[in-house]
């Protein structure tokens, strides 16, 4: 602008070009104060959600934990939360294209991925409690629609709970066997052996690659098979859990509080995973994961809390050779212990006495078995679910986040 037009501006009018700077000013900077509210206010919620949510899980009565209705829970509670932190990070995308944040949701993304062969392995370890499920269900059969019970029927629910028995011993290597049979949501290595698969399994299959970390996961693909021989729940927790810290003072204020939520985010994931194992035979199963969680978070005494019960429930006496934690297969041991405590008591024809102990173990036999028809189905569906909405939500949020879907 000529120095003339200066001269012939009035006063008032330079003081209204000086207003109208200064108001420019105020206003980036309560645009900016916004966001600095908006998002402390997202993280506060989110932790608070955190919070009430395993406030309510950890509130469940001694024999209740590790139920499958608690189980099914604390999978409602890791979508939950998971759903919620992936609207943090869509909602702060630049953030998180930013040091040291993109380094830490990456490494989350890889963190999940390696859950995926553990739900492969629930998936496995859910269907052999099917099978067990059937065997309880010839008890029912011999045992519970009979006005008097004979020899011959209680010879035949005899031989089930044997087969049981030795199911439930051999657990270990019949989950290997089992996850060749029977497939469920598929992962591949990428060797040949693995591209003759059981084509007999109709249920939807993604592809998880926790080993082959640079591939992309445009790769996720229908394959039918499950975990390897020689995989180890054990050893894919320690791998989820390894250099899981909270975030240091210096990486807050970088990344402005989001390095909160991915710590959260991690603690759950690898918790949910560990919980799994715990509850639900699988192959190598170990619970000797540690948890850097300081108690002064308000989410942590918590979740430190089920995971200190859960410990002191797997160092009880009658669980320690147990093949899993699941309320319903300590009710499955337990029927079975009666049951064939009594038949080395028994002699034909029953009397009144045996026979109404024979009813009383069938009684619980039913509820038990009534537990597993109402709760293994949809305790798979949400395994699915998770397998799932970790593949969906690692391509989206990368994708959308502009950076490439496989690690670097």
């Amino acid at each position: 602008m000529p120095a003339t037009d200066y001269q012939s501006s009035s006063p008032s009018s330079l003081a209204h070009f000086g207003r109208s700077i200064l108001s420019l000013g105020r206003e980036q900077v309560h645009s900016i104060t916004m966001e600095g509210s908006s998002l402390e206010a997202e993280l506060e919620s989110f932790q608070q959600h955190v919070t009430d949510r395993f406030l309510e899980l950890s509130s469940v009565v001694h024999d209740d934990l590790l139920s499958l209705s608690w189980v099914g829970k604390l999978l409602d509670c890791f979508l939950c939360c998971q759903e919620e932190f992936r609207a943090i990070l869509h909602n702060h995308r630049a953030q998180v294209l930013r040091p040291p944040l993109d380094r830490m949701v990456s490494d989350y993304f890889e963190r999940s991925v390696k859950a995926l062969d553990l739900c492969n392995a629930i998936r496995d370890g859910i269907e052999q409690i099917r099978q067990w499920q059937k065997l309880l269900e010839i008890v029912l059969y011999a045992l519970g629609h009979q006005r008097s019970i004979g020899e011959g029927q209680f010879r035949r629910a005899k031989k089930a709970l044997i087969d049981l028995a030795i199911g439930m011993l051999d657990d270990k290597d019949s989950n290997a066997s089992l996850a060749h049979r029977n497939r469920s949501f598929g992962r591949s290595t990428g060797s040949k052996d693995h591209h003759n698969h059981n084509h007999n399994h109709n249920h939807s299959h993604s592809h998880s690659h926790s080993t082959y970390h640079h591939r992309s996961l445009g790769h996720f693909r229908s394959l039918s098979w499950s975990v390897s021989r020689t995989w180890s729940a054990a050893r894919q927790l320690q791998a989820i859990g390894n250099n899981i810290n909270p975030p240091r003072g210096n990486d807050l204020v970088a990344s402005s509080g989001l390095a909160m939520p991915v710590f959260i985010m991690n603690s759950i994931l690898l918790f949910v995973m560990w919980a799994l194992v715990a509850a639900i035979p699988c192959q190598d199963r170990g619970l000797n994961v540690h948890f850097t969680i300081p108690r002064n978070f308000s989410w942590a005494a918590a979740l430190l809390s089920l995971h200190e019960r859960i410990m002191e429930e797997s160092k009880k006496r009658e669980r320690k050779n147990s093949c899993a934690l699941l309320k319903e297969i300590h009710l499955i041991e337990k029927c079975a212990r009666e049951m064939n405590d009594l038949a080395e008591s028994v002699h034909f024809p029953l009397t009144e006495e045996k026979e109404h102990e024979v009813r009383q173990i069938v009684q619980q036999v039913s509820q038990v078995c009534d537990a597993l028809k109402n709760g293994l189905d949809p305790l798979e569906r949400q395994v699915r679910e998770i397998f799932h909405r970790i593949v969906r939500s690692r391509t989206e949020d990368l994708d959308s986040l502009g950076r490439p879907s496989y690690a670097e």
